[in-house]
């Protein structure tokens, strides 16, 4: 990234988190994380507000990008794993370590992989495209781990 760092750009970038030089998504999706680990600790109510709010934000912020990085989705954009992490700690009744480490590890196998849905997302190349295909993962997520509740909760 060696354009000037503006506020949309750090915003997109999670604070910094994206402009780590290995797996960039991996770093955003652990702020994702340990943020989405705090709101849940104040309540599914506050989760669910930071999810809405971090991905309006995003989409407005990817927007405000200049050239085409609003339509590439570079690996500094960290800001969509950012919100797509936090969906599947909606399943949580609390924070467990047992718990994050799932939901971290799902979400990351959907947005690698890509299945379906998550593919199609990728393949718009806009703002919400580059948003969609991580709330898309984490959406899969969420169900996989609802769907564990049957089984043990978490």
């Amino acid at each position: 990234m060696a354009q000037k760092l503006t506020p949309w750009r750090l915003l997109c970038a999670g604070l910094g988190a994206g402009l780590s030089p290995k797996a960039p998504g991996t770093a955003g999706s652990l702020l994702g994380l340990a943020l989405g680990a705090l709101l849940l600790w104040l309540g599914h109510l506050p989760l669910l507000f930071g999810i809405i709010l971090t991905s309006a934000l995003g989409v407005h912020a990817i927007r405000q990008l200049p050239g085409d990085a609003a339509t590439r989705d570079p690996g500094w954009i960290v800001i969509d794993e950012i919100a797509g992490q936090m969906i599947p700690l909606l399943a949580l009744y609390h924070v467990t370590p047992g718990g994050l480490l799932l939901s971290f590890a799902l979400f990351r196998l959907f947005d690698i992989l890509k299945p379906g849905p998550v593919k199609w997302a990728d393949a718009r190349h806009d703002a919400w495209g580059i948003m969609l295909d991580d709330l898309i993962a984490g959406a899969l997520a969420w169900v996989i781990m609802l769907a564990l509740h049957l089984v043990s909760p978490l």
